[in-house]
């Protein structure tokens, strides 16, 4: 799959906000739910979406997508309701970094949390589960098309961004305006910082 093409400007800008400025500057959508966090509070992530459905408590459509992704691609997979597995872990991210793959967002669970943290590759999930996955080439599946992470319909080449705070998803129609706004509230939040430093308040900053 070809990614929507946006400027690389306008990701590199993007890769520098947190994503709870991004989601306020996007109207207040595309957040995954705040079960969806980093192995590692220091993992980042921002690119476009490739998007798996993949079968319950199996995992081999994440081992296909890795080599059907482009390079910076962000897997976005989606698992159902079978969380309770271990998706993804050393050997997966391994090969994921060799292919340069931008990351993982998933709403299963992930395994080897130690070393994956040791890697850094940004693996973002609903938790830590050791239950070992099926590989079924006969389950029903789907590549790169939308996927359902809680309210959010992620669709191929939209926009991925993940932090500590968690992971918000913009469509790729949207990118370069919500780039913009992003900036100019993040400019906004530095006055704001600066104003309650000389002693003001935020009840007379926001006329409260």
């Amino acid at each position: 799959m070809k990614t929507v093409d946006i400027d690389l400007d306008v990701l590199n800008a993007l890769k520098q906000l947190p994503s709870s400025t991004v989601h306020e500057a996007a109207g207040r959508i595309g957040n995954l739910p705040s079960q969806i966090k980093p192995v590692s509070k220091k993992m980042k992530l921002c690119g476009y979406a490739m998007t798996v459905l993949s079968p319950p408590g199996d995992n081999l459509w994440l081992h296909r997508a890795i080599y059907q992704a482009n390079p910076g691609d962000i897997l976005v997979v989606d698992v159902g309701t079978a969380y309770e597995y271990g998706y993804w872990g050393e050997i997966m991210t391994t090969a994921a970094m060799e292919r340069g793959i931008g990351g993982l967002v998933i709403n299963g669970c992930v395994r080897d949390s130690d070393r994956l943290v040791e890697l850094n590759f940004p693996v973002f999930s609903r938790g830590i589960c050791i239950n070992g996955t099926g590989k079924d080439n006969e389950a029903q599946h789907a590549v790169n098309a939308p996927a359902r992470i809680g309210n959010v319909i992620v669709f191929p080449g939209d926009l991925v961004l993940g932090d500590s705070d968690g992971v918000v998803v913009i469509p790729r129609t949207q990118v370069a305006k919500v780039a913009e706004l992003a900036k100019a509230r993040e400019g906004k939040e530095s006055q704001v910082i600066s104003e309650l430093h000389k002693g003001r308040s935020t009840l007379e900053i926001y006329n409260l």
